[in-house]
Order: C-alpha cells, then sequence, then structure tokens
C-alpha cells in the first residue's frame, strides 16, 4: 500500500478516520480522487496501515459505495454507472463530517462505524419491555429530536442546500447535549437524513440548493442520554404540485390511522394492513424496502413493523415496549 500523504491536514483539525486522535496525513489515493478529507484522513502511517484493508474499499466505483460518490469537482451521477435512476434528481458533492465536541456521550459507532453493540445485542430477536425509567429517558431524546426538527423545517427554502439543512441539525443537536444518531452509522457521513421527490428515505445531504417544487423528508435522530430519539416529516418547498401535497397527506393521514390503532394485544402485521388500505384507496402505493423498527437504547432493533398488507411481521404488542412506525408512499408512473 502507498504511504499516507501530508497535504495540510494537522490545521485542519480533523480525527483520525482509525482511532480519532488529530490527523497528520491523507491517503494519496483520495487526495488522487478528490474525496473528502473525512474519512481518507489518519493520525500516522501505522494508523493508515492499520485501516488499509477497510479503508481501501472507498476507492472502488460500484451502485452501493457512496463514498466514492461524493468525489469533489464531478457530479455524482457520473461516478455511478451503474445505478438506475428513478427521476431527474442527481445527487451533488458533499462537505466533510461535522465534528462533535469532546464531553457528549458517543454512542459505539460514533468512531468506528460498527454499531458492535447493536448488532449483537438480544434486542435483535426480543423485543423489550421498557421500564418507567427507560421510557422517560425515551421520550426525553424524542423530545429533543422534535425540536430539532423544528428548527430543519423553519430553515427550508428555495435555495437553502441539504447540506445547510445538517449543519441545523447537527448544531441544534450537539447544543443540547446530545449526538446526531445518523453520523458515523454504517459510516453514514452526515447528521440527519434528507430525501427529496423521489428519494425514498436516507438520503445524504449535499450541496444541491432546493428548488421552489420540491418535497423534501427531512429524518432525525437525537442520542440523549443512552436514548435514540426518531422521527421525520416530509415538507414542501415553495409552491409545490396538488400532486405532492396530496401524497405528504394521505402518507401522514395513513400514519395517524396506524397509531390510533396501536394497543396491547394488537398483532405488528396488523400495522401494514391499515397503513396500505388507506394509501391505496387514495391512488398511492406503498414502499416495501424499508419499515419501522424497534428503538430505545438502541438506534434499531426489534420488532419489524412493515407498512403493507398481509405482511409476515410476528408478534403481539405488549405494554411497554417502543418502536416506530414510518410509512412512505409513492404514486407509479404507467
Amino acid at each position: 500500500m502507498a504511504q499516507g500523504t501530508e497535504q495540510d491536514v494537522a490545521s485542519s483539525e480533523l480525527p483520525c478516520a482509525r482511532c480519532g486522535k488529530p490527523a497528520k496525513l491523507q491517503c494519496p489515493k483520495c487526495l488522487e480522487m478528490q474525496l473528502p478529507k473525512q474519512p481518507s484522513v489518519f493520525c500516522s502511517q501505522d494508523c493508515f496501515k492499520q485501516a488499509w484493508p477497510e479503508h481501501r474499499r472507498v476507492h472502488k466505483p460500484g451502485p452501493d459505495s457512496w463514498l466514492f460518490c461524493t468525489k469533489r469537482g464531478q457530479a455524482r451521477s457520473a461516478t455511478m454507472p451503474y445505478f438506475k435512476w428513478t427521476g431527474p434528481l442527481r445527487p451533488t458533492t458533499i462537505s466533510p463530517r461535522r465534528p462533535v465536541p469532546a464531553g457528549i456521550p458517543l454512542p459505539d459507532y460514533a468512531e468506528t462505524a460498527n454499531p458492535t453493540s447493536e448488532l449483537e445485542n438480544k434486542q435483535q430477536r426480543i423485543v423489550p419491555i421498557r421500564t418507567a425509567e427507560e421510557i422517560k429517558g425515551l421520550r426525553a431524546a424524542c423530545r429533543l429530536a422534535r425540536e430539532v426538527l423544528d428548527k430543519a423545517h423553519a430553515a427550508i427554502r428555495p435555495g437553502v442546500t441539504t447540506d445547510e439543512i445538517d449543519h441545523v441539525v447537527h448544531e441544534a443537536t450537539i447544543a443540547a447535549g446530545a449526538y446526531p444518531s445518523p453520523l458515523n452509522y454504517f459510516n453514514f457521513p452526515k447528521s440527519v437524513c434528507t430525501s427529496v421527490n423521489e428519494v425514498i428515505c436516507h438520503g445524504i445531504p449535499d450541496r444541491r440548493p432546493l428548488e421552489d417544487g420540491d418535497i423534501v423528508n427531512v429524518d432525525v435522530t437525537a442520542y440523549l442520554n443512552g436514548y435514540h430519539g426518531d422521527l421525520n416529516e416530509t415538507y414542501v418547498v415553495g409552491n409545490v404540485d396538488d400532486a405532492s401535497k396530496r401524497l405528504i397527506r394521505v402518507t401522514s393521514e395513513a400514519l395517524d390511522k396506524a397509531i390510533a390503532a396501536v394497543r396491547p394485544g394488537m398483532r405488528y402485521r396488523d400495522v401494514g394492513d391499515i397503513i396500505s388500505m388507506h394509501v391505496s384507496s387514495n391512488g398511492f402505493q406503498v414502499v416495501k424496502s424499508y419499515c419501522g423498527h424497534g428503538i430505545g437504547d438502541l438506534f434499531h432493533c426489534a420488532p419489524n413493523i412493515p407498512h403493507y398488507a398481509r405482511n409476515k411481521a410476528v408478534g403481539v404488542m405488549k405494554a411497554g415496549q417502543t418502536f416506530t412506525i414510518e410509512p412512505m408512499g409513492m404514486w407509479v408512473v404507467l
């Protein structure tokens, strides 16, 4: 492997991508490809060497390699030749990962990008019954996430980039002493998900300005005192067509109907029936690729909550269980 290259990294105060110490050098291949300094900077040649087996993957193009697609000075669409675009939207460059000040409690993946405690936890198989104290902590995290989401909403208007929305979310979250849960979760580079127009979910904030007529979903999760609070909402940008407004309204109504039905003894699978019935009766379809999930001291855990009818979700709701319901509607162009 090549030696790391010293390239004005020390003055940038960026942390080493492997250990978090002050970075002093950058991967030469990342420099050649004009990739962002995060996650391509390291504190030493030894750290760079140890990180190389994993780090070198960011240099390989492909439909699932978002790190490759952050190449500066060139539209990411040009670096994704195998991706089947579903509409006219194309991503642009992203800014470096925003720093989190010392003193804020971090989830285990904040430095490693690997949520080991989540992947190995029995909560992936067994839906926990939360104590009153745990629910209190979860409510506080959700309340903060709602406040942060409202601040993001206030910033939305034509000409504002989703990267600027990410900045609002990041600063509001750390100002409250919390950690933005998406940041570095499985290498996700930003503090919030911003999904514009045909992007269904988990969109990466970038430097594309929002345009009059866009719709944008902002998905905020705050990690506060050991608990994740997760919520999202879709907003209009300027003057939006009636079809888009109707899509937002119908999906929101489906969410409200599902929440109203939640009670001990209800089957998880029934949530999908309720949502799908309302969405389809209004001429839309439900996205099946993503679902609601358990939440608490882990970002994602059991149970899974599919949003479509006749799903195979197993289990019955019990008092003290906590989970998200996140229906995503779409229209189909024939």
